[in-house]
């Protein structure tokens, strides 16, 4: 596909760095930082965590990960299945409060290549925001996406949107939601 020119993209792709001192897996990493905002992680429960996609395919785009370093569903316990089942809830409802979606595509990317994820050995969970009429000519005829949203604006209106739940917890503007 080709892509619209998005030029406040240019401050994600320079960001000093980029994920260059990540040993092993991105997932496993970003929950451990300091710098939730820069990581677009924007909530987080005891066992999961909501990401922000780098390349949505609309706006709200985000995946919900389990902390566990597994890309087998299976090897998940029962308290991270419920954990990050009931975070996919939560995340739902502050994408409806965000965004006002009129849908939601959701489906977990299990293995590499052919589940269509670059992320294989760390399982997770997309959610994508849908509204009437956002598959038109372009991603169709022209083969071009067009996302109508900086992923700074997104990450703002979600994370006030988890903030507004019950028994979140908001350590401060710069941190993800942390929702019990």
């Amino acid at each position: 596909m080709d892509q619209v020119f998005a030029p406040w993209r240019i401050e994600w792709i320079r960001r000093e760095g980029k994920n260059d001192d990540v040993e092993g897996c991105v997932f496993c990493a970003f929950p451990e930082r300091d710098d939730d905002r820069e990581n677009l992680l924007v909530a987080r429960s005891e066992h999961s965590f909501v990401l922000l996609n780098n390349y949505p395919y609309n706006p709200g785009h985000v995946m919900v990960i389990p902390r566990e370093h597994t890309g087998e569903y299976a090897e998940l316990t029962d308290e991270q299945l419920l954990d990050h089942a009931r975070l996919k809830q939560r995340t739902f409802d502050a994408l409806e409060v965000a965004l006002e979606p009129d849908g939601f595509n959701a489906g977990l990317n299990l293995g590499s290549g052919a589940a269509g994820g670059s992320i294989g050995d760390h399982l997770h969970t997309h959610v994508v925001p849908r509204w009437q009429g956002d598959t038109n000519f372009m991603p169709v005829i022209g083969e071009t996406s067009v996302i109508v949203e900086a992923l700074e604006d997104t990450y703002d209106r979600l994370h006030e949107a988890f903030a507004a739940q019950e028994g979140a917890t908001v350590p401060d503007e710069d941190s993800a939601v942390v929702l019990e």
